[in-house]
């Protein structure tokens, strides 16, 4: 059944995180803070920033030692050799470079620009930046299971991040984590309105959350990075993010 109504909210007063900050602690007291009470079926989008920081993904550029692929690479697109020794290293493969952008195929599966190294929202000045989480869906995991310890509610988890789209200008929010909300559901064989069979149709489900808590996250000084969505109703299920990323061989975007 389809949802009805959805109510999105951010929780207020998130702290800047600090490496080893414990974000369920986070997430409980400012549920408190805002007389919210999680139940069963909500989910809760964090944004890899701040799950990059509790991880400690910061890195100096004082300490990166850029190789010479890094400067060929860092000559073409104008990037500081450091960054792009670091996105190689985050990296599987380099698909595209221009000025100041190099899109890689991410280790963790997708592709993006830079490998997803920011330094947006990152205190250290211009000699630190910040690495995506190690594992994101080890880390949605984790917070849901440590959610559901302290709450005694069975919730879903995305770690959503921004990319850009092939032939499209902006970002949207994506998920790079999840647990206990599909990844995808998929619609082949169900019927539209008029009784046709769905013959390609596989939602992004869990794109599609993360997309709609960034209405309310940004990506500049809001400092809302997590936001309780509840009204979704799906099938609680174990799985992971890479699940989502479309492999190579088939992708016309590569």
């Amino acid at each position: 059944m389809a949802e009805t109504a959805l109510n999105l909210t951010a929780l207020s007063g998130i702290p800047v995180i600090q490496p080893g900050d414990d974000l369920v602690r986070v997430i409980v007291a400012s549920l408190d803070r805002d007389d919210q009470r999680l139940a069963d079926g909500d989910v809760l989008v964090v944004t890899s920033k701040i799950v990059s920081k509790s991880e400690g993904q910061f890195v100096r550029l004082a300490e990166v030692t850029p190789s010479h692929r890094a400067e060929e690479l860092a000559a073409q697109t104008g990037k500081d050799a450091r960054v792009v020794e670091l996105a190689l290293r985050e990296s599987v493969e380099v698909s595209r470079v221009t000025t100041n952008i190099m899109v890689t195929r991410h280790r963790l599966g997708f592709v993006s620009a830079n490998a997803g190294i920011d330094q947006s929202n990152v205190d250290g000045g211009d000699d630190t930046v910040l690495l995506l989480p190690r594992d994101p869906d080890a880390s949605a995991r984790a917070i849901r299971d440590g959610l559901e310890i302290a709450t005694g509610a069975v919730v879903g988890i995305v770690i959503s991040d921004s990319h850009g789209r092939p032939f499209r200008f902006g970002n949207v929010g994506v998920a790079i984590g999840v647990a206990g909300v599909p990844g995808l559901i998929d619609l082949r064989g169900e019927k539209d309105m008029f009784g046709r069979v769905l013959r390609v149709s596989v939602q992004g489900y869990a794109d599609m959350i993360a997309g709609a808590a960034g209405l309310l996250t940004g990506e500049g000084a809001e400092g809302l990075p997590v936001v309780l969505m509840r009204g979704l109703r799906y099938a609680y299920e174990d799985t992971d993010a890479g699940a989502i990323n479309r492999p190579p061989e088939t992708s016309l975007y590569r």
